[in-house]
């Protein structure tokens, strides 16, 4: 008994060395040179395309399984102008073999050097990245009828343990071509290090490229795996960093990452200035983003906690700064076919206009290019479906707001958004000591566009004001107003065209600069200009200037705008077509004998000077009706008014006098969206 197990342990040992000294000696012996031309040759099949390995391709066994090659080359498909989609220099890759019996993988070296890949896509549509094998028959094997036998222990192979020694890819480029866009970008200097790779501690990551010859470098731990790989919670400790400038960390756990990824993340950007980021990156090159204000953009940082899988992204808890002004703010995006965004904002202060461009300077339009006409109807028309499909409910508030040089504060905005119809509700912010609410409603469901827009104003100080927005000093006052206008398109002729809506504007206890209505009523003479100029800057004090207003098609129609002063009364009527740019109207002064203000109502005679409002929005024209006053006289109405054919001799005087109504029209509708 005991010579046959001596007998058969010296078998297994005879066994085990023959094998050993096969996994030894093969590889030795076998010239895999001669091999290599059939290994090409079926790659090449399988993936379509060419397909070649250098001549030093090798093999081993034990104690190591490994292999190593040089020179690796993949081609692109025919027509491609890139040869190659993919080379490698040279590739090593040794496994400890025994351990693979147990379920334990040994990695002891893992090197890449030098891979180059080529993304190109033609003008056509067509990229070099899609493998096609070649066709061959293809045998489908008959599967026996019944049920399928249960599968016992879980099946496949599952890793017990995993130790990897030397991880690196270096040397790597990216480089992406598409010539129907006619652009070009390539990231170099690829280089990726893992050190302790296992299942049972964190992974240390070390990558860093060149990205538009900028250093892009990122690192970190990931895990530890576990060895349910893809089950647990995967810890996550990033950092990244780019041209000196950009600094972020992001930490975390990413879950289920093999099957249906979810991630619970936290971001924290410190602040950068994309101005010097720019220069860095292109530093012949001016910044691509022109504004008023040359030292914005200077400071932007971020701190957020970010959730989500692939259905929905939930940006919490952030804060944001921009220069001088910082966001709070709360952002959740889910069904990304058909988004579905809720938000809430909250800022504390912003200017406006230091982030808008110049102002363009008249006379300073480049060289060699036309001034572009406004939209003709061969124009691409604007693509609305995005916001179909879009779902919004949200709300933002801004402590202080600046504008059109406009100053508001606490504004309030609420919007909702469902099947193309948006609606900005409860709309409401302070301006110049007034207030002002209102809503605005925005309906694509077509391709023109139709929106609705309701204010109402209460005591807002109209000269400053007007001295902010238009820089003028032509009006004082608190102003009050109620409007309800209609209009459809999206660009401004067209929205000029379809403006429909009513109105009704006041101001309250102030005056009209630059013009003495009460003295040209007074005087005649000094009406045209034939009496001495005062020294002062003239002006109308009013208790009250009412505006009732309707808009038809484009066309501004007032049949009683009125102004109240102790001594005068001015009503008005008339039209402004917008789309025109002309002018109609007419306005009749009235001399009343009585020093008492707004509270004065009784209609009583006086002398009447009517004047004619016509001309363009850049020209307009002001005459006095001649023919009106005469009708005056013959009727009886002004029976001490002397005949005014004969006082006024002189012509160039007359035009004098309603030259400054001329200059204030003009610099007042020249602010005004539709001005000149």
């Amino acid at each position: 008994m005991n010579k046959i197990i001596k007998w058969i342990a010296m078998g297994v040992g005879a066994l085990v060395v023959i094998v050993l000294a096969a996994l030894i000696f093969i590889p030795k012996l076998v010239d895999m040179e001669q091999y290599r031309p059939r290994i090409e040759q079926q790659v090449a099949k399988a993936i379509g395309r060419p397909f070649s390995l250098g001549k030093d391709l090798q093999l081993s066994l034990f104690p190591w399984a490994g292999i190593s090659f040089t020179d690796l080359s993949i081609g692109s498909p025919p027509d491609f102008r890139e040869k190659n989609f993919m080379t490698v220099k040279s590739f090593e890759a040794r496994v400890k073999l025994i351990p693979l019996l147990f379920r334990d993988i040994q990695v002891k070296r893992f090197v890449l050097k030098g891979p180059q890949i080529v993304l190109e896509t033609l003008a056509d549509g067509r990229v070099n990245w899609e493998f096609k094998p070649e066709k061959e028959p293809v045998v489908v094997p008959e599967v026996p009828k019944g049920p399928s036998p249960a599968k016992k222990g879980g099946g496949g192979f599952s890793i017990k343990s995993l130790a990897v020694g030397e991880f690196s890819i270096s040397g790597g480029s990216l480089l992406w071509v598409d010539h129907g866009k006619k652009q070009q970008k390539e990231i170099t200097d690829i280089r990726l290090d893992l050190e302790d790779v296992s299942f049972d501690r964190p992974i240390r990551l070390i990558l860093s490229a060149m990205i538009a010859q900028v250093p892009v470098s990122l690192q970190g731990t990931i895990g530890p795996v576990g060895k349910d790989i893809g089950k647990n919670a995967l810890p996550v400790e990033i950092t990244v960093q780019a041209a000196e400038q950009i600094h972020m960390n992001v930490s975390g756990t990413v879950s289920d990452w093999v099957d249906s990824p979810r991630y619970d993340l936290k971001i924290d950007l410190a602040s950068f200035s994309p101005r010097r980021l720019m220069g860095a990156v292109f530093p012949e090159r001016p910044f691509p983003v022109k504004t008023s204000a040359p030292d914005v953009l200077d400071r932007v940082s971020l701190k957020a906690e970010l959730k989500g899988d692939t259905q929905k992204v939930d940006l919490t808890s952030a804060v944001a700064i921009l220069d001088d002004s910082r966001f709070e703010f709360d952002l959740r995006v889910k069904n990304f076919a058909k988004p579905d965004l809720t938000f809430d904002v909250k800022l504390d202060k912003i200017d406006v206009d230091r982030y808008l461009p110049p102002p363009v300077v008249p006379g300073k339009a480049k060289e060699g290019r036309a001034p572009q006409s406004p939209s003709v109807s061969g124009e691409k028309k604007m693509d609305y479906s995005p916001l179909r499909r879009m779902a919004l409910n949200g709300a933002v508030s801004i402590g202080e707001l600046k504008a059109v040089n406009a100053r508001l504060a606490q504004v309030k905005l609420k919007a909702d958004a469902k099947d193309g119809i948006i609606r900005l509700g409860s709309l409401s912010f302070d301006l110049y000591q007034g207030h002002i609410e209102g809503s605005a409603g925005i309906n694509v469901q077509k391709d023109i566009p139709g929106t609705h827009v309701e204010l109402t104003a209460n005591q807002i100080q109209v000269g400053p004001l007007l001295g902010d927005v238009m820089q003028l000093d032509v009006l004082e006052g608190a102003m009050e107003a109620k409007v309800a206008i209609d209009a459809s398109g999206d660009a401004p002729e067209s929205i000029k065209r379809t403006l429909n809506g009513n109105g009704n504007i006041r101001f309250l206890d102030g005056a009209v600069k630059g013009i003495d209505l009460a003295g040209m009523v007074r005087n005649a003479q000094a009406a045209f200009g034939l009496a001495e100029k005062p020294e002062e800057k003239p002006r109308t004090d009013f208790s009250e200037i009412e505006v009732p207003f309707d808009i038809s098609n484009g066309r501004v129609h007032t049949a009683n705008a009125r102004l109240m002063s102790p001594v005068i009364r001015i009503t008005a009527m008339g039209d402004a077509d917008l789309v025109k740019e002309v002018l109609d109207f007419r306005v009749e002064p009235k001399f009343v004998a009585t020093l008492i203000g707004q509270g004065d109502t009784v209609e009583r005679s006086g002398i009447m000077v009517p004047i004619l409002v016509s001309g363009s929005f850049s020209s307009p024209r002001f005459r006095p009706d001649l023919k009106g006053m005469i009708q005056q006289k013959l009727e009886g109405q002004v029976p001490d008014i002397p005949d005014i054919t004969k006082t006024i001799t002189d012509k160039e005087a007359l035009k004098k006098t309603l030259k400054p109504l001329e200059e204030t029209a003009k610099e007042v509708l020249k602010g005004l969206p539709f001005g000149p």
